[in-house]
């Protein structure tokens, strides 16, 4: 399965959340997955392609020019795909992928996850996709969805919607089924 992870190129986040990534990359390597990142260094995205990298899995990066330039290119991709910009980069990576993971993360990874979401709903794909809700990080998002909902921005039936976990076991439960 091909999965890609949407997730802080952050260094200085606490620790816990860096051992996150770990589990997840390590997780998706012993299970003979490949991991479809974005290519760069730092934060989640390192801890959880090095762990993947390290338990066996093929690691994919995409990456703009831009992130290239600032010295943050991945040294530890198998396959390497080099995209014009961020929006490319988040088509590539949706494309490439069967299942859709985010971790916890800032501006990019919501934005990942709403083009996501965005483009299902409107029929681009239909890969589920996760959202890692640890120690209550997305609770806040969840609540402005049901405020959307209960205000019909959203439709009480969605056809597509992320879907929302605790914890990784539970996200690996429902990946593989």
């Amino acid at each position: 399965m091909r999965i890609a992870v949407y997730c802080s190129a952050k260094d200085a986040i606490p620790e816990e959340y860096l051992m996150l990534g770990d589990a997840l990359g390590r997780w998706i390597g012993e299970h003979g997955h490949t991991l479809i990142y974005g290519g760069a260094t730092g934060g989640l995205m390192s801890r959880t392609s090095d762990a993947a990298k390290a338990a066996g899995a093929h690691v994919i990066g995409v990456i703009p020019p831009r992130i290239k330039a600032a010295g943050r290119l991945a040294t530890n991709c198998d396959y390497l795909i080099e995209v014009a910009n961020m929006s490319e980069r988040k088509q590539r990576m949706r494309d490439e992928a069967d299942v859709i993971v985010c971790l916890p993360g800032s501006y990019g990874t919501l934005d990942e996850m709403m083009d996501a979401t965005s483009s299902a709903i409107v029929g681009e794909h239909k890969k589920p996709t996760f959202v890692v809700n640890y120690k209550g990080f997305y609770e806040p998002l969840k609540q402005q969805i049901e405020v959307m909902r209960s205000l019909h921005f959203i439709p009480e039936q969605e056809a597509y919607k992320p879907i929302f976990v605790d914890t990784l076991e539970e996200l690996y439960n429902k990946i593989n089924n």
